[in-house]
């Protein structure tokens, strides 16, 4: 007999924006799936960047989305919407969903989930959706990355920029990754990076030069921002591409512009939050063809740093503000 659907289900709120002891349980109506829709029992959730900003009121969700945070589930399908065709009941899944992850249940469009992959559990599978569809857009198709370039990643020890190593790696770029201590350096290397700058000691242009005997780098993933654009500018090659997902150190920069002119720069950005439904499934479905089967085979996996009970999402929240972390911080719903 299937499991009845509770009318009733605990999720974490932000009560008003602020800091980490702003997030609490709560209790909220259980979403039902629209057409085209799963709901699933989620049994994780991943904690992310964006989390943090929307809880201290500087990141809305978007339109129709959820006010409740979390940005990537794994879980159990318990009810289908009208027209789903690839997902039944029963089903394990990892989702990237807009909003509502922090919660027992959660609502997602079945072209936004994959199957769990074979041998991994519901942490590590809720690790994966942010990072990866982030990763594989703004690396691969934004930035370009192609085999045998190399890659500076800042932030290496970062969710983002965990993924980021193993894919360009797996993928035969050569990368190079910022980080902020020699134990965070360490992870980096051990993953698969080249080589790891500390930026706290060493310039990271500098380290570049010397690692690329002065041509630079094809491609930087940024997530800095402020003071770190124009030196991007420096540490760039010829025709070199800067891709920004972030601004931690802020949105505004003076740069030299005629760096991006004499080397032909190419500087894009993107936000993957508010994007169609349409445009995310085909993110999932180039990560479904080429690097599901590598998770599969563990050529590359999601890292996990650290797990908290839901109920705990504000001690989730705290060590990321800390930055102590290296790779994913999760939430068990369970």
């Amino acid at each position: 007999m299937a499991e009845k659907i509770p009318t009733i289900m605990t999720a974490i709120e932000i009560t008003q924006p602020g800091g980490p002891l702003v997030l609490k349980p709560g209790e909220r109506g259980v979403p039902e799936p629209n057409p085209g829709e799963l709901l699933v029992q989620v049994k994780a959730a991943g904690v992310n960047r964006p989390d943090v900003l929307q809880r201290q009121g500087h990141y809305p969700p978007p339109a129709g989305a959820s006010d409740i945070p979390g940005l990537e589930i794994a879980g159990d399908v318990i009810a289908v919407g009208a027209g789903v065709s690839r997902f039944r009941t029963g089903e394990r899944v990892t989702a990237l969903v807009p909003g509502g992850g922090y919660a027992q249940y959660c609502t997602v469009h079945e072209s936004n989930a994959l199957p769990i992959p074979a041998g991994y559990g519901y942490i590590e599978a809720a690790a994966i959706p942010e990072t990866f569809f982030t990763v594989w857009h703004n690396v691969f198709e934004r930035g370009a990355l192609q085999k045998g370039e190399t890659f500076l990643v800042h932030g290496g020890s970062s969710g983002i920029g965990t993924t980021a190593i193993q894919l360009a790696n797996a993928f035969g770029a050569h990368v190079i990754a910022t980080a902020g201590s020699e134990e965070k350096c360490e992870a980096c290397l051990k993953l698969g990076a080249g080589r790891a700058v500390n930026y706290r000691n060493e310039d990271f242009v500098e380290a570049v030069k010397d690692a690329t005997s002065n041509k630079g780098v094809n491609l930087i993933l940024d997530m800095v921002g402020g003071d770190y654009v124009e030196r991007n500018y420096e540490a760039a090659a010829i025709d070199g591409r800067i891709v920004q997902i972030a601004f931690l150190n802020g949105a505004r920069a003076n740069a030299d512009m005629s760096k991006l002119m004499v080397k032909r720069l190419t500087h894009t950005g993107s936000t993957l939050r508010a994007r169609p439904i349409e445009f995310k499934a085909g993110i999932a479905r180039e990560l479904e063809l080429k690097v599901w089967p590598l998770l599969v085979e563990r050529r590359v996996a999601p890292v996990i740093d650290m797990v908290y009970p839901m109920h705990e999402a504000w001690r989730a929240h705290e060590r990321m503000e800390d930055g102590q972390n290296i790779g994913k911080i999760v939430l068990d719903v369970s």
